[in-house]
């Protein structure tokens, strides 16, 4: 620990520093492409999941041991990069013990979107949650393109827009931004919109096959439907070529249900 921790400590003093992680895995070209871009605003160190963690929400490790192994492979260059064999949230919070506090920790960029109640899900969301239970600024980036040649180039303006300003401004206790970018289009980017989460969600269905010996075993599949359909949500956003911001709490307190559940608290 004592080695691993001149690496974020004997970084330039003047610069702020950030930790980089992901969902997607060390070797995913999302995160290079986060890890490079944020390289030219700050001090930056990877430490992402050595295999892809998705959909793993905040999962942490807690029966057994974690490795924590530098990656020069990883392509990073200069950027120090570390691989774990755990979750997003431990790469967040082994990273920090191991590393010292970073002034940002930013998560990404996923392939695919992490909008509407996608984020309760996502490893990458969770990871930049994890930093906010700590107390650091955290961003979240993702990009509405599952394809493995999808293009991240349109993205990095604004990555280093937005952390820029965090670094400089910091955020609210306890809070992240979930960003996603809209798929590489003819046109650039409109802007940046401050959005809340739509009301949308997947309706799944689980298609029922056979292995080669005739048992049954069941594949995850489902329709993404929007309730919503109004301009102030992060769906809408990206169907219309803006980047979405949402600001997320750990806080999940359904403060507006107060009033209608009062009569349940009541003795019979």
């Amino acid at each position: 620990p004592d080695r691993l921790h001149v690496t974020l400590t004997n970084m330039t003093a003047k610069r702020k520093r950030v930790l980089v992680a992901n969902d997607d895995g060390i070797f995913s070209p999302g995160i290079k492409a986060l890890g490079l871009a944020l390289a030219e605003v700050a001090d930056v160190v990877v430490v992402a999941p050595d295999v892809e963690q998705s959909a793993v929400g905040h999962g942490i490790t807690i029966r057994r041991p974690l490795r924590f192994k530098h990656t020069a492979s990883a392509g990073f260059g200069d950027v120090p990069a570390y691989r774990v064999d755990g979750t997003p949230a431990d790469c967040v919070v082994l990273g920090y013990h191991l590393l010292g506090k970073p002034d940002l920790v930013v998560s990404g960029i996923n392939h695919g979107s992490n909008a509407a109640i996608s984020v309760l899900y996502s490893g990458t969301m969770s990871g930049a949650m994890e930093a906010a239970i700590e107390g650091i600024p955290a961003i979240g980036f993702s990009l509405d393109d599952f394809s493995p040649e999808a293009d991240f180039s349109h993205t990095v303006p604004f990555v280093q827009q937005l952390a820029r300003q965090v670094l400089a401004s910091g955020l609210p206790p306890r809070v992240a931004l979930n960003v996603n970018f809209p798929a590489r289009m003819a046109e650039p980017p409109r802007g940046i919109r401050l959005c809340r989460q739509a009301d949308a969600r997947y309706l799944e269905n689980f298609e029922s096959r056979k292995d080669p010996h005739g048992r049954p075993y069941y594949w995850l599949d489902g329709d993404f439907v929007d309730f919503d359909r109004k301009q102030d949500t992060d769906i809408w956003a990206l169907k219309n070529n803006f980047v979405s911001v949402v600001p997320c709490t750990t806080d999940l307190t359904a403060y507006g249900s107060f009033e209608a559940l009062r009569s349940l608290m009541q003795a019979p």
